[in-house]
């Protein structure tokens, strides 16, 4: 488990599928326009497989996926390390956040969270944060959270099957510690 502020970041349980499933069918029409996963119909199995993906890959090393809990213990949205280049030491950083708890400040603490455990405890020179060209609300979080902005990428990311531009913003050792 890692504190981030007012919220915790801890490894899925199985029990955390009803309220993870729910927090995605809230969030289709928000986080549903940026990351394919996040449809309507997304259920308790789709969940569980989720979790299931997430055990094995932090077992295996290539992830750290972490649901976002407020204080109450209740369910507020994901994010995680991953799409790790162990030769290079970067990785990838990503979060989402049910659609009634955005803008209350969770995806920024779970950033600087995960900013520490890639670039502290995991030892990495850069920790990257690849944004859609168009999401406004994680744009906003990458800069709130102090990534250094690099670039507009072309064809960076695919967006429901579609080649989008997406911006490069990065946390390294030396620039963030």
């Amino acid at each position: 488990m890692i504190s981030a502020g007012q919220y915790l970041l801890r490894p899925y349980l199985s029990s955390d599928a009803a309220e993870m499933s729910a927090a995605v069918r809230e969030s289709a029409q928000t986080v549903g326009r940026w990351m394919s996963w996040a449809k309507a119909d997304f259920n308790d199995y789709d969940a569980a497989c989720w979790f299931e993906f997430c055990n094995q890959a932090r077992s295996a090393g290539t992830a750290h996926e972490f649901g976002i809990f407020a204080a109450d213990g209740s369910f507020v949205g994901g994010c995680g390390l991953n799409q790790f280049s162990r030769i290079n030491k970067l990785c990838n950083l990503g979060y989402w956040v049910r659609q009634s708890r955005q803008r209350c400040g969770a995806a920024t603490a779970a950033t600087l969270a995960l900013r520490d455990l890639g670039l502290q405890r995991l030892g990495l020179a850069r920790v990257e944060i690849v944004v859609a060209d168009g999401n406004t609300p994680s744009l906003a979080v990458a800069r709130k959270a102090g990534a250094y902005y690099e670039c507009l990428a072309r064809n960076r990311l695919q967006v429901h099957g579609k080649a989008t531009a997406a911006h490069v913003f990065s946390f390294t050792a030396e620039i963030n510690h």
